[in-house]
Formats: structure tokens, C-alpha cells, sequence
């Protein structure tokens, strides 16, 4: 009967000493330890596969972006870096922020320090209507059913530009650049007299 009691007491002590051990500083059971310590970091700049880079622009602007804002609360509102920077001593300059450091594929062009274009060349942006980069004129004629001004390229007589206006009365304007292929390489929207300059800020 003693060798019965002693057994159960050692057996005790052994899963009390095995409690205490689980709750020690740097253990993985320790409540003091922050629960994503082994986990990495992200860049400053790395954002999450949903963020405000998989807006689609529109008439009025891209995501939280609106045609009008200020630089300023475009770079509160968009919630992620947008890099570039005004030429200093010039409140009417014009330049473009762009949500990716070293990619020029989405651009907003600001102007007078408004927000007043976005600037695409990748087909992973659609454009009001449905437009994409890689179409043909004819797939744009289908979906802006009458809506499509087709004019001469500025540069170059065998490429088109192709000028769609909303269907809703508003101050903006859709501009497709279709190359001497009738092939879709780039589109903006905006403000219409930002829309029609034809070397961006240049």
C-alpha cells in the first residue's frame, strides 16, 4: 500500500514540474510571446493579394481615388505608397504618382496638384464599358455601340485613337490607342482636356 501512495506522488510531481515547464519564457506554449514572432515581416511596401491595386478605374476615378482630389488625400485615401513627387515651386505642374515603385503600367496623372487621369498599359485593368488592352477595334466598337469617335493617331497616321464618351453626362473622357494592327496598347480616362494631351505630362 506505501509503494502504491509513493508511485501516485512522484506521478504528481512529475505533471506538475511538466505544467510549469510549458509557461517558460521563449517556450511555444508562453503566453508572453508574441503569437506571429516566427512569422516574417512584410515589406513595407508588399501588400495583400486583395488591395486597392485591384480597383478598376471608372468615369469618376480608380478605387478611393476621386477626378479633383488633391495629392494629399489621394495618398491618405489610396492607404498604400504612391511614389513620385512634384517639381518643387510649381503648384500647376503636372506629373504622375504611381502605385508601384518600379512599374509604369497604371499611372495618375496630376495636374495643378487635382488629380485629373489614369494612365494603363497592362490588360489586368478593365476600362468603363469593358475595354482591355489586347482587343481590337472591332470588340471595342461592340461594347461602346455608338459611342466611339475614331481619329489618326497624333504620331502615327497608321494607329488610332478611339474616343468614347460616358454614357451618363459627366466631365470625363475614355481614350483608346490601338496600334497600325487595330490592337488595344493602351487606354485612360479623365478629365477630358488632361485625356487629349498626347505625350502624358510632356
Amino acid at each position: 500500500m506505501i509503494r502504491i501512495v509513493l508511485i501516485m506522488a512522484a506521478a504528481l510531481a512529475l505533471v506538475a514540474c511538466g505544467t510549469t515547464g510549458s509557461h517558460e519564457i521563449g517556450s511555444t506554449n508562453d503566453p508572453l510571446k508574441p503569437a506571429d514572432a516566427k512569422t516574417p515581416r512584410r515589406p513595407a511596401n508588399d501588400l495583400p493579394a486583395r488591395s486597392v491595386l485591384d480597383a478598376m478605374p471608372d468615369f469618376t476615378g480608380i478605387g478611393p481615388l476621386r477626378f479633383g482630389m488633391s495629392a494629399e488625400q489621394m495618398r491618405k485615401a489610396w492607404g498604400a505608397p504612391l511614389h513620385g513627387e512634384a517639381p518643387v515651386n510649381d503648384s500647376q505642374a503636372c506629373y504622375y504618382l504611381r502605385p508601384s515603385r518600379d512599374k509604369y503600367d497604371l499611372l495618375f496623372m496630376v495636374e495643378g496638384d487635382r488629380f485629373v487621369r489614369v494612365d494603363v498599359k497592362t490588360a489586368e485593368k478593365t476600362a468603363p464599358g469593358g475595354g482591355r488592352v489586347g482587343m481590337d477595334i472591332i470588340e471595342l466598337r461592340k461594347l461602346y455601340d455608338g459611342r466611339i469617335k475614331a481619329s489618326p493617331n497624333f504620331y502615327d497616321s497608321a494607329a488610332t485613337d478611339l474616343r468614347v464618351t460616358p454614357s451618363q453626362p459627366e466631365n470625363a473622357l475614355l481614350l483608346f490607342e490601338a496600334n497600325e494592327k487595330d490592337i488595344v496598347t493602351s487606354w485612360r480616362v479623365g478629365k477630358p482636356q488632361q485625356v487629349n494631351y498626347v505625350e502624358g505630362c510632356g
